[in-house]
């Protein structure tokens, strides 16, 4: 069973262990080699450390499975742990995301998905969410900023009228 909660200082290993995992999984081959050679194991640790305000985490049997954070209308960083992968837990965690950026008064929620990642981007459409087209998303190390070829994908979590494609 999965069960979601609001991260802890407790879990910020964990989530740097699966993010970066799964980063490598997701990303490998399809973002500029620069930001390949940055995103090492301890920059995930650092990174899931400075965001556990902002995470929630999926835990399945005492394990941290999965987790995504949401900045504003962004749900961010949807990652789940190689063996939790098809098991439901992306799906639950997806559906809490959508619920936040609801709850938070936005009508619709947008995420970026690098350009290659055609796993991702099946999971997305098959949740309800829509290509709306290419853009460079600002991935960021320290000051500076690398500009990284996504596909914007969008959701109405309105619950009102469709978002226009």
């Amino acid at each position: 069973m999965v069960e979601l909660r609001p991260a802890t200082e407790a879990d910020a290993e964990a989530m740097g262990r699966v993010w970066a995992s799964a980063w490598r999984d997701g990303h490998l081959g399809l973002v500029p080699e620069e930001l390949a050679e940055v995103r090492t194991p301890e920059s995930f640790l650092e990174r899931a450390a400075a965001r556990v305000a902002d995470t929630t985490v999926a835990d399945v049997d005492g394990v941290l499975a999965g987790f995504f954070m949401v900045d504003r209308d962004e749900v961010e960083q949807v990652f789940v742990d190689a063996p939790h992968r098809g098991t439901g837990v992306a799906a639950a965690l997806l559906a809490e995301a959508e619920r936040r950026v609801a709850a938070a008064g936005h009508p619709a929620a947008w995420l970026a998905v690098v350009d290659g990642n055609a796993r991702a981007r099946r999971f997305y459409e098959k949740a309800g969410w829509h290509d709306a087209g290419p853009f460079d998303y600002a991935a960021r190390d320290g000051a500076r900023t690398i500009p990284v070829p996504c596909r914007r994908y969008v959701k109405d979590v309105s619950g009102g009228a469709a978002i226009p494609r």
